[in-house]
């Protein structure tokens, strides 16, 4: 509880920015969120009431400048499955992993009730004009991912923002050359290193490429599953813009 206290109070005063949008002819204006609020409540609320509190797994909160990504273990409850999130069709859950969690949600007004999360998310977004939000997991229903696009009138900004405060961070030239080799292709750690003329070593990997995927610049492929065998390295938007810069 006390998680997500802290995850939505930090986006509600952090990152949700407001845009009002003057239309010509008419004296109300438009008002924008980059992310609906309610929208961004309900998928953290989501992700507490479904998530096992078997599984040492947490809750990964992610934020990019284009979307956020809300990502919990296990996955969705059958009937749904895979499938059924894709097709964006109605879901009706006749079971439930945390009843009392979700009493307990219901009492903090965090949530509305069993079943409401998911339509309240999409609605939320769909009156601020932005993305439906896109609810993924795999056929074996092992992880829940939800993503919340920002709002088109944002595009651009959030990365322009972010580029204008980390370009003033020392880039110096090992970030750089991460950055460079990167943005010609996806390669594993050891891979990397190696082009970069070193060792495959856990020094060398928190030297050379923690600080680029903890500044966001760079992503894993598989992030769900980080010591995956398949494992690579790619170049984000952000880690392009802070490279042309």
């Amino acid at each position: 509880m006390l998680a997500h206290e802290h995850s939505s109070s930090y986006i509600r005063n952090n990152i949700i920015e407001e845009r009002v949008q003057k239309v010509s002819g008419r004296a109300e204006a438009d008002r924008y969120f980059n992310y609906p609020y309610d929208a961004v409540e309900e998928a953290l609320a989501n992700a507490v009431y479904h998530k096992s509190y078997e599984l040492g797994k947490p809750i990964e909160v992610q934020i990019w400048p284009d979307k956020i990504e809300i990502l919990s273990f296990p996955g969705p409850v059958p009937p749904v499955n895979a499938q059924i999130l894709a097709e964006n069709r109605r879901i009706v859950a006749r079971d439930y992993r945390n009843r009392r969690v979700g009493d307990f949600l219901k009492e903090l007004h965090l949530t509305e009730g069993r079943g409401t999360g998911i339509p309240t998310m999409r609605r939320a977004m769909e009156r601020n004009g932005s993305p439906l939000p896109i609810l993924e997991t795999d056929e074996q229903c092992t992880y829940f991912l939800t993503t919340l696009a920002v709002h088109p009138i944002f595009e651009g900004d959030q990365v322009s923002n972010q580029v204008s405060n980390q370009v003033n961070d020392e880039i110096n030239e090992a970030n750089k050359r991460v950055l460079e080799v990167l943005s010609k292709e996806e390669l594993s750690s050891s891979e990397l290193l190696r082009q970069l003329g070193l060792t495959a070593q856990t020094k060398n990997y928190k030297k050379y490429i923690a600080p680029a995927l903890d500044r966001g610049w760079i992503e894993m492929t598989v992030p769900d599953k980080p010591r995956s065998r398949n494992q690579k390295y790619r170049v984000t938007e952000l880690g392009r813009a802070v490279l042309d810069r």
